[in-house]
């Protein structure tokens, strides 16, 4: 995994790992990592990376319900 590093005006107050989480979710939100490669990413579980994706306004779930039933078909 390679670093990346960024810089953040003095005036956002958020921790790292919010801005890691961030950036995690919307990686997987555009499908450009898994929800194992995003957990990897920010160095939590699968499980509890998907635990937290509410709290970042992230859903499990597919916006529309023809998402739903692609999901379902895969399984």
């Amino acid at each position: 995994m390679r670093t990346i590093q960024i810089q953040v005006p003095d005036n956002i107050d958020m921790k790292e790992y919010d801005f890691s989480m961030i950036i995690a979710s919307k990686l997987y939100i555009d499908a450009k990592l898994s929800s194992g490669q995003a957990a990897q990413m920010v160095g939590l579980s699968k499980r509890a990376f998907i635990e937290l994706l509410g709290k970042y306004g992230v859903s499990l779930f597919g916006n529309s319900i023809d998402d739903l039933h692609s999901d379902i078909a895969n399984a």
